[in-house]
C-alpha cells in the first residue's frame, strides 16, 4: 500500500496553528513511509471563502517547507462529482430527497425539546418498506439526506485515541447535498456538506491515513457509514487533541490565534516553528530539538499525545533562539535586512550585516531582536 495523507484547510481565514500542526504530522507521516501528501482546499463555504485566504494558506505551507505532491485541489471544482455520487446513493437506497422546509425543521426540533427529547431529524421523508411518503410539495427545493443505519454501532481503532465505538442511535440522517443558492441558474449543481464531500474526496484521492483534530471525532461515524454505503475502503483515522492558549482555553481563529505567516513577520524561523509544533502533541524520547529530517525519520504515527498541549511563547522563543544560533550568517543577514526595511532602514552592505549577525545572534531569540 502506498501511504497517502492530506491536509484540507478551509479558506475562510488564515492557516492557524492547529491546522499547521496537522499538516506537519500528515506531511511527516507520508514522507516517513515514502508516500504522497495532498493539499485540498475545502472552499464550499462560498460566502466566507476568499482568494486572499487561499494565498495565505499556500504561503504558510511554503514557508513551513511542507511541500505537497498533488494539489491544491478545490472542492468547488468538483460539484459534478459530488452530485453524481449522491445520485448513485439515491439509486442504491442509501440516500433520499427530503422536502422539509427550514420552518418545518425548526418546529420539529422545538416539539422534541418540549418533550425533553434529543433533537434530530424525524425521518419524515425517509423511505421505508411499506411506508407511504407525503406528496412532493410545489416550489420546495429538496436536500439530499444520507440514510444512516438505525441500529448497530460504528467502531474504529483510532491511531491516537485507540478503540472508539459510537451507537448509530446517536446520529441521524445527515444532509449530504444542499440545493444551489437561491437565484442560481436552472440546473445549477447543489453544494455538498462537509461530511459528504470529505468522504468522496478521500475516496477519489485514495487517502489511506487521516490526521486531524479531535473535534472531528463526532463527524467520523457519519463518514465511516458513508464509506461503507459506497462499498469503498476506509482510511485510518488519527484524532489528536487541540492546542490550548496560555489561558487554558482552545486556541482558535476566533480566540487569540494569529496566522502562521505572522510568526515569520515576528522573526521566527520555519525550522523552529516546525520543531515546536511537532512537540505540541508528539514526542521522540526526551528529544526537544531535532531537524525536519530527523522528524521524518522518527514520525511513524506512534507517540502522539492523548491530552491537549498548551501553547508556550517562552518555549517557542527558546527553540527559535537555538536555531538562530545555528543559522548561517548570510541567511540571517538577509532576514535582518527585511526586518530593517520595515522600519525604513537601508542596510545595503550585506557582508557587514552578516558579520554583525555573527556577533549578536547568540543573544537573540528572533530576527526582530537581531534587527534591534
Amino acid at each position: 500500500m502506498t501511504v497517502r495523507t492530506r491536509i484540507a484547510p478551509s479558506p475562510t481565514g488564515f492557516l492557524h496553528l492547529g491546522t499547521a500542526r496537522t499538516a506537519l504530522y500528515s506531511w511527516a507521516y507520508a514522507r516517513h513511509h515514502g508516500g504522497q501528501f495532498i493539499l485540498r482546499i475545502e472552499d464550499t463555504d462560498v460566502a466566507r471563502s476568499t482568494q486572499d485566504s487561499v494565498e495565505q494558506i499556500l504561503a504558510s505551507m511554503k514557508w513551513l517547507g511542507l511541500d505537497h505532491d498533488e494539489g491544491p485541489i478545490y472542492q468547488m471544482q468538483r460539484l459534478a462529482r459530488y452530485q453524481a455520487v449522491a445520485e448513485q446513493m439515491i439509486a442504491s437506497g442509501h440516500a433520499y430527497r427530503c422536502y422539509c422546509t427550514p420552518q418545518e425543521l425548526d418546529a420539529m426540533r422545538e416539539a422534541q425539546r418540549e418533550r425533553g427529547e434529543k433533537t434530530h431529524y424525524d425521518g419524515k421523508w425517509r423511505p421505508e418498506e411499506g411506508k407511504t411518503l407525503p406528496p412532493v410539495p410545489e416550489g420546495v427545493l429538496p436536500v439530499i439526506r444520507f440514510k444512516n443505519p438505525q441500529d448497530g454501532s460504528v467502531h474504529w481503532d483510532d491511531l491516537v485515541k485507540g478503540d472508539i465505538t459510537i451507537s448509530n442511535t446517536e446520529i441521524d440522517d445527515l444532509i449530504i447535498v444542499r440545493p444551489a443558492q437561491e437565484g442560481a441558474s436552472d440546473g445549477a449543481l447543489g453544494v455538498p456538506t462537509y461530511n459528504f464531500a470529505v468522504v468522496v474526496d478521500d475516496w477519489d484521492m485514495a487517502i489511506t491515513h487521516v490526521f486531524r483534530g479531535d473535534e472531528h471525532i463526532n463527524n467520523t461515524p457519519w463518514q465511516i457509514n458513508i464509506f461503507v454505503a459506497l462499498g469503498v475502503a476506509l482510511p485510518q483515522f488519527g484524532h489528536h487533541p487541540i492546542i490550548l492558549g496560555d489561558d487554558g482555553l482552545k486556541l482558535s481563529k476566533r480566540r487569540g490565534a494569529v496566522s502562521v505567516t505572522a510568526y515569520e513577520e515576528m522573526g521566527y524561523l520555519p525550522e523552529a516553528m516546525c520543531n515546536y509544533l511537532a512537540r505540541l502533541g508528539w514526542s521522540h524520547g526526551d528529544d526537544e530539538l531535532f531537524t525536519r529530517e530527523q522528524m521524518v525519520q522518527w514520525f511513524d504515527g506512534t507517540h502522539l499525545a492523548k491530552s491537549p498541549a498548551q501553547w508556550d511563547p517562552a518555549k517557542l522563543a527558546w527553540v527559535n533562539a537555538h536555531y538562530i544560533k545555528q543559522a548561517d550568517d548570510a541567511r540571517l543577514a538577509k532576514l535582518v535586512q527585511q526586518q530593517l526595511a520595515t522600519r525604513e532602514i537601508e542596510a545595503a552592505d550585506h557582508d557587514h550585516l552578516a558579520r554583525a549577525c555573527a556577533l549578536f545572534k547568540d543573544r537573540c531569540s528572533t530576527t526582530v531582536d537581531l534587527a534591534d
